[in-house]
């Protein structure tokens, strides 16, 4: 199969969409990241939300609640397909990490250097969706 290159330009990122089983719980968890909801979508059972400097997630309000927090791309023996986590710029991220220790939110990886431009740490969700935050490093580009 010949496949023709897409004729238009990708010009920029707009949003992740994150299915939580929570409402209330997962917008408290993201308002307390620094997320306002700028608009809700009743029909979509959805809503967006913004960070101070333009990051645009948007929160699927449909999810099944899953005991122990199980993220079936990331937890499960069998690795199926799917996009596995976010990943957001922090201007400081051992400032982000003293923070995450106050709020008792558990860091599960990091942080540690992936490649030269960027220190990463990874968090959770209360649905066990995973987060990771990054600072760039040695001039890293955004």
């Amino acid at each position: 199969m010949n496949q023709a290159h897409n004729p238009a330009r990708i010009i920029a990122y707009d949003h992740i969409g994150i299915r939580v089983s929570d409402k209330a719980r997962a917008m408290s968890f993201y308002q307390s990241l620094g997320f306002v909801e700028t608009a809700s979508f009743p029909n979509f059972e959805a809503n967006e939300m913004l960070s101070a400097d333009g990051v645009r997630i948007n929160l699927i309000f449909n999810g099944t609640h899953m005991p122990g927090a199980h993220n079936a791309l990331l937890d499960a023996p069998i690795k199926l397909p799917g996009i596995t986590h976010p990943a957001f710029i922090v201007d400081d991220l051992q400032r982000f990490e003293r923070w995450l220790g106050e709020q008792g939110i558990t860091i599960t990886e990091g942080p540690h250097h992936i490649g030269p431009r960027r220190i990463a740490l990874f968090i959770r969700d209360p649905d066990g969706n995973v987060l990771e935050f990054n600072q760039l490093v040695n001039g890293g580009a955004a």
